[in-house]
Order: C-alpha cells, then structure tokens, then sequence
C-alpha cells in the first residue's frame, strides 16, 4: 500500500496495543485456558477488582476495572486469576526490545502499549505500514502473543486506528484519508468524549464527528466549554504531538478509565489500593524509593484533577504509598460523593533505595511492615497475587 507515510519529511507514528495483554500472558503460559473467559485481577470471594479479562470473558459484559463481585454474576463459569505482574513486566521487556530493533523513539503509554516514532526509519526498513507489520509479525513470532497497530500521521490517529479492528487488528489511516474516515465514526469515538458527553451532543443531534463538524465552532464552544475547540482540532485529525521516548523512569504510576462512572467510595477505594500496590511493588522491583504520591482523578464531564503530597521520607513501603493515595482521595479531592470516569496513581520524586539515609533508631512498625513487603514480594513472585495486605484506613487528618 503506498501512502503518505513513505514521503520523506512526513510523520510516521505508529500505536501498538497487546490484546487483553494480562490474560493472553495467562493463556500463554497455560494453553488449557485457551478459548475460556479467563479474568485476571481480584478474586470473587475478596473485594478486588479486575484487572484485564479476555475476549471470550469481554462477550459476558466483563471490563476492566469491574468489582470481581460483578464479574462472576456475569460470568459464572469465568477462570479467575490473580495477576502476575513481574511476569507481565518480563514479557512487556520483551516486546519493548523488538520496538526498539527499529526505533528508539518509543514512548510507552503502560506495560501494554507505546507510541513509536518510524519517520526516521524508513530508509532501512520500508514504508510505516511494512514497519507496523513486521514488528506486529515479529511479537507473533518471538513472543506468541497478538498486538493490535495503527499507522497514521500523528498520535491520535495512530492510537485510533489500533482500536478499529481489535483483536489483531491494522490500521492504516493516511493523511489523505483522514477527514474522511474520522467523519463516519461516533463521536465517542474523539478522545475527551464519553457517555455523558455522548448523551449531551445527542441533545443537539450530534452522533457522528461529522455532526459535530456541521455546527459552528463558535456555537459548540458555547454549547460544550473550551474542550470543545481541542475537539475541533481532533475531528480534523489533528495532533501535534511528539513522541517523547523514556530512557530513564521518572515516576511509576497506572491508571484505570472505568467502563460505567464509579460514585461507590468502597469500589473507588478498592480500585485504588490495587493500584497503589502494583505501583509499589514496581517500585520496589526496580530499586527506588518515591517521596511523592500523586492522585488523578477524572469526572463524567471530563474535567480533571491532581492531588500530590511528599512524605517526610522517601518510601518504597506498600502501606505508606496506599495510605498516602487513600489520604489524597477520601480527604483532598473534595469528591462529594460525585462519580469518577477514571483514578490513577503516580509515584514519583524517585530516587536509588541504597542513596536514602538509613535511620539511627528503625520504627519497629516500619520495620514489620518491610519485612511484609518482602515476604509478600517473594510470594507474589512465585504464585503471583494469591494474597493481598489488608490495612486500616488512614486518619481522617494528616500531620
């Protein structure tokens, strides 16, 4: 296929997203799963969450970020497992080696998906959709695993065309084509706009991105807020920009867009002490210690809020880096009961855990508490997530 993208000066950006990456690994390593609803997260009988769920799971209603509880009423005869992390990251290492077999211009968006910048690589390896297809080829091949991949000119069209056609999926969107192709599509389909902004637009009889495109500018911002002139600009298909590449971790963090609004603070908080665990074991496995935390929390209507606090001392401690989250969620949003469309967790402030300063007389608390985390490193590392730290809440007051 020729297209733009083989003209030299002109962007080539591809999106590669993993299949149901968590599950497909389970598969992967246990091929009697192959063909069942596996779900990998929290387990029915605790108060976990789900963390990824395969397709034949995805058929029954199961998304991530769903309570356990939920998912088995849909799904009774579902494979639950618990997540193996240090295996995902492992396979993740893999996948992001071949990436940079044709670029070092990679940006990973998380463990399962990245940004590559192919403009420059083209002389060596032909035009970005023979790139795209070798390297989804060559994680088939090396890896045994299905990645889906867009191919456009810029970020959001390539991420956009990787979600058209999961699983498996290739996408090329060219330059030339995309006005056109945008046009058709729902007008979820633009980053920024979800069910709530869906069932607004509609109330104006805009459905498609073309609908949205008939209106004046002038009349959707007064309608829709000043998102609505970023939105103009992503119905066109266009992004600006640059794929930044990480050479060095400057946070860890994840994040979860929820498939329904959550208003449960027991479902927020479960949600939020898995992820606050994830990051802390990731932080442990890679060396560092973080002194500050950072809360993300976005609203039905889009609008999005941060919440940081630093700790005396940095800490790679499981119950200090869920405590803080806690703390940041139920004591400084200011959430009022509202619902949220997506919670995140940043550890960041990072610094070598062999550079902090030792302490002359050890809390006896925290020393339990490393010892714990070692013990639950150590058992997650062989039988993954098979158990989980149960932990007071914080004070309702920080000092």
């Amino acid at each position: 296929m020729n297209t733009n993208f083989d003209t030299i000066g002109a962007r080539a950006i591809l999106h590669v997203d993993m299949d149901a990456f968590y599950a497909s690994v389970e598969v992967l390593d246990d091929p009697s799963l192959k063909g069942k609803p596996v779900i990998v997260g929290g387990t029915p009988e605790g108060r976990g969450v789900v963390s990824a769920a395969s397709y034949e799971a995805r058929a029954f209603g199961v998304h991530s970020a769903m309570s356990a509880a939920r998912a088995i009423k849909l799904c009774p005869d579902g494979v639950f497992l618990r997540g193996r992390m240090d295996r995902y990251v492992e396979i993740s290492r893999q996948i992001g080696a071949i990436f940079r077999d044709f670029t070092p211009l990679v940006e990973p968006l998380s463990i399962d998906e990245a940004f590559l910048d192919v403009t420059g690589c083209r002389r060596l390896f032909g035009s970005a959709e023979n790139i795209g297809r070798l390297i989804q080829q060559r994680i088939l091949d090396e890896i045994q695993l299905m990645a889906s991949v867009g191919v456009a000119g810029n970020k959001f069209l390539a991420k956009l065309a990787s979600d058209l056609e999961k699983p498996a999926g290739f996408v090329v969107i060219p330059e030339a084509k995309a006005r056109e192709i945008l046009a058709e599509l729902p007008i979820g389909r633009l980053w920024g706009v979800g069910k709530v902004s869906q069932k607004e637009m509609a109330r104006y009889g805009i459905r498609t991105v073309r609908d949205f495109l008939a209106i004046p500018e002038d009349l959707a911002v007064h309608q829709f807020g000043d998102h609505a002139r970023h939105l103009r600009q992503l119905a066109v298909g266009h992004d600006t920009r640059p794929v930044i590449p990480s050479h060095e971790a400057k946070s860890i963090g994840n994040e979860v867009t929820f498939g329904e609004d959550i208003a449960s603070a027991e479902h927020l908080q479960g949600v939020l002490d898995h992820l606050s665990d994830k990051i802390a074991r990731r932080v442990r496995a890679q060396g560092f210690v973080a002194k500050t935390i950072t809360l993300k929390a976005r609203y039905s209507d889009f609008s999005t809020y941060t919440r940081s606090e630093s700790l005396a001392e940095p800490t790679d401690s499981s119950v200090e880096i869920r405590n803080l989250a806690r703390h940041l969620l139920m004591d400084k949003l200011g959430r009022r009961g509202r619902a949220l469309r997506l919670i995140g967790v940043t550890a960041s402030n990072l610094s070598s855990a062999g550079q902090t300063q030792g302490e002359l007389f050890a809390d006896p608390g925290k020393t339990k508490n490393r010892k714990l985390d070692q013990l639950m490193d150590e058992v997650h590392d062989k039988y993954g997530d098979m158990i989980s730290r149960g932990l007071k809440p914080p004070s309702s007051r920080r000092k």
